[in-house]
């Protein structure tokens, strides 16, 4: 079926209304970051309320995902529709975008970025007439606001499920920390973090809490502002009592012995230039986004009001929330390293946000090997502490390897405020706290 769109903003970016140079408008930056304002999306046949199960699913192959497709035709999850609503970015982000955008472009050279200061770098919609527009939306996402200035994640279980049989192998409990320290917008200090005499630009910390057998595992990513720079990764194995700094390929290897690579982590976590991006279009498309607040099927509450996300479907491997239509678009990333064993993804980016919902990883043979999908709310629709953040907040993620058949789940409880994120949890001195 083709979807029937009644939304302007889709109507233009098909058409190709930015062009591949020139200066963005203040109305181009709105846009970008409140697609629904000309009127929200429409697809024949999808109301709220609308299941979609394997009586129905060839109705709505258009707006789904090939792999999701054919889950959902195979019997092993359904999708809720819920009706789609515009997420109010922070306005600090926004007008830093707008300030700033005008001064950016991509350097000489795949990978470089010139002109950067803070906000969306391409807010422009992009056009398949400019070869580089793939890597433009990949530097929105390094850019974008995933947690805000900085987030925690506590609690943080993963359960390791073989889906053949449904027996729960694993659950590891983690507690993980982001920080941005530079191009900030959202908390103080705005601007940048200092000292910062290495250039970081984000940070990415995290520490096992249970099982035993592996408690006090730590983790630590130190992603340089400069994209041409490998990133700087340790591991802190408590068995052995000491930090070691972990090889390239290493970011590639099934963490912890779950179905994640680190490189997946929340959505793409490698270098815009691990990859070569090819911008395919911009489509409606039914992604896991909600109101979380106002979902009731959650685990019981915690003490401020917010519930866990639960996991249906076969052997538990799915999100048990509602998805919207919203406007996507469609990116492939082949990795530029020969020895990375992902032959390619497709990564379909929420246009509003900049982020991943879902991404589809592929097999060097070309054929399907994960299922990559995170849920999304709207901070004001989350946790109280964070009605004011102005972000998309991650609820859940369900990363399923088709060809093993096997799972695993993960439930962040995600809450974007300094204080609990200090600067000094991210470095390998904080790690050999532990000695």
């Amino acid at each position: 079926m083709q979807p029937r769109i009644q939304q302007l903003s889709l109507a233009l970016i098909a058409a190709g209304f930015a062009t591949v140079a020139g200066a963005v408008t203040d109305a181009e930056v709105e846009q970008s970051f409140d697609p629904y304002k000309s009127g929200l999306p429409s697809v024949q046949g999808i109301t709220p309320g609308t299941v979609i199960n394997k009586s129905n699913v060839q109705n709505f192959a258009g707006v789904l995902d090939a792999a999701t497709a054919a889950l959902i035709e195979k019997g092993s999850l359904e999708v809720l529709v819920e009706k789609t609503h515009s997420i109010a970015m922070d306005k600090n982000y926004i007008e830093a975008t707008k300030k700033h955008s005008n001064a950016v472009k991509l350097g000489s050279k795949v990978g470089t970025l010139e002109g950067f200061v803070a906000g969306r770098p391409f807010p422009a919609a992009p056009n398949k007439a400019d070869p580089r527009a793939g890597e433009k939306l990949a530097f929105n996402y390094k850019y974008n606001l995933i947690v805000g200035d900085s987030g925690r994640i506590y609690p943080f279980p993963w359960t390791y499920i073989d889906m053949k049989s449904g027996r729960v192998e694993r659950r590891i409990e983690f507690d993980f920390h982001f920080i941005s320290f530079k191009h900030r917008v959202t908390q103080e200090p705005k601007g940048e973090i200092t000292p910062n005499p290495s250039n970081i630009y984000r940070g990415i910390y995290m520490t096992v809490l249970a099982p035993q057998d592996i408690k006090n595992t730590q983790l630590l990513i130190q992603r340089f502002d400069d994209d041409t720079k490998l990133d700087d990764a340790y591991l802190y194995l408590g068995f052995q009592r000491r930090v070691r700094r972990l090889a390239t390929g290493q970011t590639t290897d099934a963490f912890l012995g779950s179905d994640i690579m680190i490189e997946d982590f929340e959505g793409y976590n490698g270098r815009v230039l691990d990859a070569d991006w090819k911008y395919v279009e911009t489509k409606t498309m039914l992604m896991p986004f909600y109101k979380h607040s106002e979902w009731k099927n959650t685990e019981p509450k915690d003490s401020d009001g917010y519930g866990q996300v639960t996991f249906a479907g076969q052997a538990g491997c799915f999100q048990n929330v509602p998805w919207s239509l919203r406007t996507v678009h469609v990116l492939e990333g082949v990795p530029t390293n020969p020895a990375n064993p992902i032959g390619k993804r497709v990564l379909y980016m929420d246009a509003q946000t900049a982020t991943f919902p879902m991404t589809l990883i592929y097999d060097k043979k070309g054929d399907l090997w994960r299922r990559w999908a995170i849920g999304f709310s709207d901070s004001a629709y989350h946790a109280p502490a964070n009605k004011d953040a102005g972000i998309a907040i991650y609820t859940s993620a369900s990363m399923v390897d088709v060809q093993a058949q096997h799972c695993t789940t993960f439930q962040p409880r995600m809450i974007s405020d300094p204080k609990l994120n200090p600067p000094s949890l991210f470095t390998v001195q904080n790690m050999r706290g532990g000695d």
